[in-house]
């Protein structure tokens, strides 16, 4: 029993293929339980109509209110437990969505599509951004990840709601969703994909949905591991102090030298800020346990019919 969550706005003209071709390559692969949820996110145009006549539940929003919002509301509406999350635009390919649930039932919390192939391959100016986001995602997790921000996953419906407090409503979603993975401990695994050229126009803005993912990916360190943030900021004060005394000692300017004792003792605050953060988030987590309001997301209940 699967159900596959498409989010979708303004997609006319490529989410009846991919709802038709989510559906095949689930009768092909012998799942004789599922259903495709099409979130329309807003969209001004035949999306829904589309979705619809291609065999999917349509959930509509008045307006848009996000990719990571849309995602929330179709994965909370499943009827059954596995959640496969997919693009409408063709650019993932659904027929490997057997292969990613193959994996998924080893043991993994979440699978993960790994973007591969020329349609994926870094452009000049999304380089550099990509390299910022995935050293931070990284550093933040403590373990290689192969692919920062891929829409293409299967995941378990439960797991997943219970970090949606902690996993933002837009672009950023997935990221922050495998960061509230791997920093509490789960497994998360990584399955290489061909990734397509996509159908229609794209709804991402570079430097808007950057900056945005990056304030995600902070805000989830701060929450799920205070100490790394406050270190990571520590660290940078310590070579600026170093590059300090050493551009003093070339130049021989006393400004240099005061201006690297400054960000030692800066660095030695910060630190000391991070272990106040940690003890803080101790005390946080222990409130819900008092007050018995730590509850988990309503969810619906795995629905034994087709």
């Amino acid at each position: 029993m699967i159900s596959v969550v498409i989010p979708a706005y303004n997609e006319s003209g490529g989410i009846g293929s991919t709802v038709s071709a989510v559906r095949q390559t689930l009768i092909d692969a012998r799942i004789e339980k599922f259903e495709i949820i099409v979130v329309n996110d807003g969209s001004t145009d035949g999306t829904a109509d589309e979705a619809s006549a291609a065999g999917a539940t349509v959930l509509s929003h008045p307006h848009n209110l996000g990719y990571g919002h849309s995602l929330k509301r179709g994965i909370l509406a499943a009827r059954h437990a596995t959640i496969a999350i997919t693009d409408a635009d063709m650019t993932y390919p659904v027929d490997q969505i057997p292969a990613l649930l193959n994996e998924f039932r080893k043991g993994f919390d979440m699978i993960v599509g790994q973007r591969t192939g020329e349609y994926y391959r870094e452009s000049v100016v999304k380089a550099p951004l990509r390299r910022v986001l995935k050293f931070l995602v990284e550093y933040a997790a403590g373990r290689r990840v192969p692919d920062v921000n891929s829409g293409f996953r299967i995941f378990d419906r439960d797991t997943a709601a219970s970090h949606f407090n902690h996993v933002c409503d837009t672009f950023s979603f997935t990221t922050s969703l495998t960061l509230a993975y791997m920093m509490n401990g789960r497994f998360v695994g990584y399955i290489p994909i061909a990734y397509h050229h996509r159908a229609g126009r794209s709804k991402v803005r570079l430097l808007r949905d950057s900056l945005r993912t990056l304030q995600y990916i902070v805000e989830a360190v701060i929450y799920f591991n205070p100490l790394k943030a406050f270190l990571l900021l520590a660290m940078i004060l310590v070579a600026g102090a170093l590059l300090s005394f050493l551009m003093g000692t070339i130049f021989s300017l006393n400004a240099l030298y005061y201006l690297g004792v400054g960000n030692i003792m800066l660095a030695v605050l910060t630190t000391c800020l991070g272990f106040l953060a940690v003890l803080l988030k101790q005390i946080m987590l222990q409130i819900p346990s008092r007050n018995g309001s730590d509850q988990a997301p309503a969810i619906a209940p795995d629905d034994k019919a087709t």
